[in-house]
């Protein structure tokens, strides 16, 4: 309630007009700072009344309220119209987290990037804190720096990863926020794909770096290199996938790479910040050179790298593989291919199909010399036909 004490400025104000307007409880207002004692600020509010914060009422999401000086000019929302003591009531927490979401606005609708700290960790992501508001910053949104990169995908060890970032500080690009439903989403990626357009500019590709693993996947290898004619400071970073590490099947690069291992590779893909390099490409494809080492009827020796339901792959040696399709092997497709060879044990083989161009070489234990006179290969195809059924496979 208003007071209606004749002597209330604010009152004498009411009664006669003597002011542009009265703001409402909850609107915010500028006024100019008067005192800064104790847990209490006051303001002069236009020479309309006097204003005063105090209390819970000082806290604030913005940081232009933490240390204000007299004569200085800072918004306030308004509260109370008069208290006990004829002053306005206002507050800095409402009037701050209006102003920590303008900021936030502001620099989502200039393509800004903000300093934001990280409070917590969970699978997902990171929970930070932006100029004061909390918001998450998603794995996926994360720098190739700091992405957790684990093999196999263990969620455990992503998080303990993750759980590293805690108290430190990123710089994001905000991708999405909403102030009424409190949504703040950001991207430190996104603050990484800018700085590299500049660097990527100075690659091309063909061209031949040399760098660092810097990390192994499932799927491939990270390395780390700067252009060869640019700026050598400037950290780019590509993915080699596990079918351009080497010409011979690998079931992870962790069988050739390690990290810290340095490497040249060619740059043979660029996809907006995205880098994507070979490096069997720098290596004599020893396909080329097959026919000179093998023939298909020869019978060779050769190490059973891998059993699947459909066969044996086999190393013949350090780069030429091939595969014993199980037509190959037995009649029976249900049967235990285990009773034919076992991994990292030598066995013979025939060779039945090479297709250099396409780096296959089928192979075959059924062909070997009077085993297919046996009576459970009476009705087996052809050796011409089981070497398209391989290569078909």
């Amino acid at each position: 309630m208003i007071d209606q004490n004749p002597h209330s400025e604010l009152a004498k104000l009411l009664e006669t007009g003597e002011f542009l307007s009265v703001p409402n409880i909850g609107e915010l207002v500028t006024g100019t700072v008067t005192s800064t004692k104790g847990r209490e600020i006051r303001l002069d509010i236009s020479g309309l009344t006097t204003g005063v914060v105090r209390g819970g009422e000082l806290f604030s999401e913005s940081d232009i309220y933490g240390s204000l000086k007299i004569g200085q000019k800072v918004e306030a929302t308004v509260i109370e119209l008069e208290n006990e003591m004829g002053e306005m009531e206002l507050s800095f927490r409402y009037a701050g987290r209006k102003k920590a979401w303008e900021d936030i606005k502001t620099a989502f609708d200039a393509g800004e990037k903000i300093k934001v700290k990280v409070l917590d960790a969970n699978k997902g992501g990171l929970l930070i804190r932006a100029k004061h508001m909390t918001g998450f910053l998603p794995v996926s949104q994360l720098s190739p720096d700091h992405y957790p990169r684990v093999t196999g995908g263990d969620k455990g060890k992503i998080l303990e990863k993750l759980q590293e970032y805690v108290g430190k500080s990123f710089e994001v690009m905000i991708l999405d926020i909403n102030e009424e439903d409190e949504k703040l989403i950001v991207s430190e990626k996104a603050v990484w794909e800018a700085e590299q357009k500049n660097v990527i500019s100075q690659i091309t590709i063909s061209e031949r770096v040399k760098g660092e693993i810097t990390a192994l996947a499932d799927f491939g290898a990270f390395v780390k290199f700067a252009p060869e004619n640019g700026d050598e400071n400037a950290g780019l970073e590509g993915l080699v996938h596990i079918s351009e590490i080497a010409w011979q099947r690998i079931d992870h690069p962790k069988q050739l790479l390690k990290i810290g291992q340095q490497v040249e590779a060619e740059i043979i893909g660029i996809e907006g910040s995205k880098i994507f390099l070979s490096m069997k490409k720098l290596v004599e494809d020893p396909w080329t050179k097959v026919s000179k080492k093998y023939n298909v009827g020869d019978v060779i020796e050769g190490t059973v790298l891998k059993i699947n339901p459909f066969g044996f792959f086999v190393e013949l040696d350090q780069d030429i593989h091939g595969l014993a399709h199980i037509s190959e092997i037995t009649n029976n497709p249900k049967e235990d291919l285990s009773k034919y060879g076992e991994v990292g044990k030598k066995r013979e083989f025939k060779i039945v199909s090479i297709e250099a161009n396409e780096h296959r070489l089928g192979l075959s234990i059924k062909a070997l010399k009077g085993e297919d006179k046996n009576e459970d290969t009476k009705e087996e195809p052809a050796a011409e036909e089981a070497a398209t059924e391989t290569a078909a496979e």
